[in-house]
């Protein structure tokens, strides 16, 4: 079994060593999986908790639009894709351990006035407090992902680190939707938000202490790192998928008609056209030239139409069992558990699968999972028996999720250099949130006008579902392409270039001597 050290740092052309971390005990390596695994349990638990209890929540704002309601989970995704990508540049320059532990400062501050956001009495108000506690996860996953891919080398135990790390997600779902029902069923909802906010002040002190000082660049090669930040990309870069994202997402809610809807989003699809062309010019883009290869393209084009599917599946689920079966958050809870014990099997399945096979074949299985689970519920009738349809959907869905998750990391992560890990790692999350949020304007928008103004509430769910199914079938089509043009040519991993720039070196020191 490979060594849980790595080597942090990719052997400089100029000759410098490598600098590698020192051991950790078992006791520790443990804790250290659980502190960096808990980066992607609180962030399925932050869009949990806000699912949850969001007719209960829509209530005491005085609000029951479906539009606005989906605003509640698509703010906190909005964000948490969005700032990915400058979260991981920023790690890869300040250090991955800083930047986790402020992740959880920011997490913690802002869950405490989540909660306080109903003395306001205003559903906009609590929206932004949920989109700037979307930040705090964008800060947490790319550095996590970082943290594990520096210090473990691509082999058996990294596979089984980053396949643990995708097992949290719908336990960390589950997590945040249990608390966020006992406390708004029987107590108050905001402390659902409060107690987070205690939480993710705990891990912060444990981050501390737990995760090893990793041994980064040298203060000469960060300075000059941060000269060349793109700031110029940056802001377009944000400003592009911040206004597409909203406009998409308000776009039900107050119609598409309403000019300032699609100028917003004219202005964000322009952003991004810069965004793309600041990137093709600047010297240090935030994403490096080594992500762009055929194969992570795939990968992220997979996620992308698989998560959105996802997303999609989760939020109508959760109102199918609320609004028209009419159980309580309690009970809704409940039905959702074979979702965490499902996604255990498949995370541990999918360590098995990754050592044997090309992680495109995961993804085949994974996007299939997603449009199964989906079709399973957009068939199911409203007075069937949870046993038959819905339950098997909770069993076949998280295969999607912890197949494509840990699939789709540990490819960006092999497959660019160590310097890059941070970065490298903020693509698969920025993808994964950003279309969550995306596919549910989509289908709040698809739900909006085909539910006859809300006198046919099955239709709208229904074919918000069929959207999803769209998106998970796309996902197929993709990965089955991607597995044709893949296997007909050899992969090439950053991890074995650096292997045989390395051994080259060595022959040629050996030559000389």
């Amino acid at each position: 079994m490979d060594s849980p050290v790595s080597e942090v740092n990719s052997f400089k052309a100029s000759g410098k060593p490598p600098v590698s971390n020192p051991p950790m005990s078992i006791i520790r390596e443990i804790l250290f999986i659980f502190i960096t695994s808990s980066a992607q349990l609180m962030t399925q638990a932050g869009l949990g908790q806000t699912i949850a209890p969001s007719h209960i929540i829509g209530k005491a704002f005085g609000t029951t639009n479906s539009g606005q309601l989906s605003w509640f989970p698509a703010s906190y995704s909005l964000t948490v894709g969005t700032f990915i990508l400058v979260a991981g540049k920023l790690g890869d320059m300040y250090g991955h351990k800083n930047m986790f532990i402020f992740g959880y400062a920011w997490y913690s501050l802002w869950s405490l006035i989540s909660g306080f956001s109903v003395y306001a009495k205003s559903a906009i108000m609590y929206d932004v407090c949920r989109a700037l506690t979307g930040i705090a996860p964008a800060f947490l996953l790319p550095n996590a992902l970082a943290i594990l891919g520096r210090v473990y080398p691509p082999g058996r135990r990294k596979q089984w680190a980053f396949c643990m790390f995708g097992a949290t997600a719908p336990n960390g779902f589950l997590l945040g939707a249990v608390f966020s029902g006992i406390f708004s069923q029987l107590a108050w909802w905001p402390w659902s938000y409060w107690s987070t906010c205690i939480i993710c002040f705990a891990f912060c002190i444990a981050s501390y202490l737990i995760i090893p000082d990793i041994q980064e660049e040298t203060d000469e090669e960060k300075t000059s790192e941060k000269r060349h930040f793109d700031y110029l990309g940056t802001f377009f870069g944000i400003t592009g998928l911040v206004l597409i994202n909203f406009a998409w997402n308000q776009g039900p809610v107050v119609g598409w008609h309403v000019p300032y809807v699609y100028i917003l989003l004219i202005i964000g699809v322009l952003s991004m056209v810069v965004f793309i062309y600041v990137e093709h010019k600047t010297l240090e883009p935030l994403l490096p030239p080594d992500a762009f290869t055929g194969e992570i393209g795939f990968i992220l084009m997979c996620i992308a139409a698989g998560w959105a599917c996802f997303g999609i599946w989760i939020y109508y689920l959760w109102n199918f069992f609320e609004v028209l079966r009419q159980n309580t958050p309690l009970l809704t809870v409940a039905q959702m558990a074979p979702v965490g014990i499902s996604g255990c099997l498949a995370a541990a399945s999918t360590g098995t699968l990754l050592s044997r096979f090309r992680p495109i074949i995961c993804m085949i299985i994974s996007m299939a999972a997603f449009t199964i689970g989906t079709i399973l519920l957009a068939t199911a009738p409203i007075d069937q028996t949870y046993w038959a349809q819905t339950f098997v959907a909770t069993i076949v869905t998280p295969w999607g999720m912890d197949m494509s998750f840990p699939a789709a990391t540990l490819v960006i992560s092999d497959f660019v250099s160590r310097e890059n890990q941070g970065i490298a790692a903020s693509l698969v999350s920025t993808v994964v949130n950003y279309s969550i949020s995306i596919g549910l304007g989509i289908a709040g928008t698809i739900e909006v006008h085909l539910n006859h103004k809300g006198t046919n509430i099955l239709r709208g769910y229904r074919s918000a579902w069929y959207m999803g199914i769209g998106f998970g079938g796309l996902g197929v089509g993709v990965s089955i392409l991607a597995a044709v043009l893949l296997f007909t040519k050899p992969s090439k991993r950053a991890s074995d270039v650096e292997s045989a720039e390395e051994t080259a070196e060595k022959k040629e020191i050996g030559i000389s001597n």
